[in-house]
């Protein structure tokens, strides 16, 4: 749905099905989660990649570039570019995004918020024409 030239940063840290994590982790590029983690999952500066599998959990907020969930996350999730949130993804918090893509299935209990992307442009105003008087 969404073409993305950029290149997705690899996949270099995996929190295995069975791995428990408590608290707070920072990663760069590329993190799966299939375990549990309770504590904020942030990504440091650069392009960045965080996938929710649909076993995982996380108890805690979510930031990173592209986010993909599949599983649950009790707490807020910001995704500064793209959040994909598929069939069993299980969302109870805000969420804020700067494009989405929802598959059906998925469930959000708090509040969706689009938020601006750096570098966007700023789209023209509508004008109507029965205004133009």
């Amino acid at each position: 749905m969404f073409a993305n030239k950029a290149k997705q940063p690899p996949i270099k840290s995996l929190i295995a099905q069975g791995t428990r994590i408590q608290g707070d982790l920072l990663f760069a590029e590329g993190l799966r989660i299939d375990g549990e983690v309770v504590g904020n999952v942030r990504a440091v500066d650069g392009a960045s990649l965080l996938i929710v599998s649909e076993v995982a959990s996380v108890q805690g907020s979510i930031e990173a570039d592209h986010v993909i969930i599949n599983g649950h996350v009790k707490g807020p999730v910001l995704a500064r570019k793209l959040l994909e949130l598929q069939p069993k993804a299980d969302i109870k918090g805000d969420v804020s995004y700067c494009a989405i893509e929802m598959h059906q299935g998925a469930t959000v209990e708090g509040q969706l918020r689009p938020v601006a992307s750096e570098g966007a442009e700023e789209k023209p105003t509508l004008k109507l024409a029965a205004n133009d008087r």
